[in-house]
């Protein structure tokens, strides 16, 4: 009970404080910390930049989605999108349209070759739609792959960091015991520092993988409502083009 008084005096509340303790950690449970401090700034970083990036390209693919749907010539609507911040679905929607800008002016230097003897304009079209359709496929394609930069490393942070704050939790205990065969004694004080040590890197564990687990599910469903919304208009452009040109 002595002991228990002694520890809990202000020379003990001392030694344990946090910034005490994360300044006296051995050097393992250091590096332990350092790294889990790294990957929580990391993670802090691209949820900020990620969460800024997602939002405006919902916003500016909305905004485009209103402008198609309200435009009725296509070269107008490519005419608003030189001029409005991009989008996922605006870079979609140009993709597409510039292969069809090539398919017309080809069509046109073909029909040409055919009123002069050449081949008939009509067996050049076969293909012309999977070419717009794979046009559309690879700028979706990129568009979901910048969306998904740097998302995995929440998910990295999120299932490796409270691993790595029990591997200092559990090093901060073998310190203890050691303590305690040094010093041949089983005292609160000669255990409450290594067990506060070893409890400071499973928190800061905890603190990097909690926000990055949440970030992570969220980041992942807007980016599947994204990706879903260029899917859509990319059948939608599809049907126009084949109603309006072929």
């Amino acid at each position: 009970m002595v002991q228990l008084v002694m520890v809990a005096g202000p020379a003990g509340g001392d030694r344990l404080d946090i910034l005490s303790l994360v300044l006296g950690a051995s050097p393992m449970v250091m590096g332990v910390l350092v790294l889990l401090a790294f990957m929580s700034v990391a993670s802090w970083y691209v949820i900020g930049s990620k969460a800024l990036f997602l939002s405006k390209a919902a916003t500016e693919s909305a905004r485009f989605q209103d402008a198609f749907w309200k435009t009725p010539r296509l070269d107008d609507i490519w005419k608003i999108t030189q001029t409005s911040p991009p989008s996922p679905v605006s870079e979609v929607f140009r993709a597409g349209y510039t292969e069809l800008a090539k398919l017309r002016k080809r069509s046109e230097e073909q029909d040409g070759q055919a009123g002069a003897g050449g081949p008939p304009a009509g067996e050049t079209h076969l293909g012309d739609i999977e070419s717009i359709q794979r046009a559309l496929d690879r700028a979706r394609t990129a568009a979901t792959t910048e969306m998904e930069s740097r998302v995995p490393l929440l998910g990295t942070t999120a299932s490796a960091a409270p691993f790595i704050g029990l591997f200092g939790t559990v090093w901060g205990i073998m310190n203890s015991f050691r303590n305690i065969g040094a010093k041949g004694a089983a005292n609160l004080a000669t255990v409450a520092p290594g067990i506060a040590e070893a409890l400071v890197a499973t928190a800061i564990g905890l603190l990097a993988a909690i926000p990055a687990v949440m970030a992570y599910n969220y980041f992942s469903r807007r980016i599947r409502v994204i990706s879903a919304d260029m899917e859509t208009f990319s059948s939608d452009f599809l049907n126009i083009v084949r109603r309006r040109f072929f």
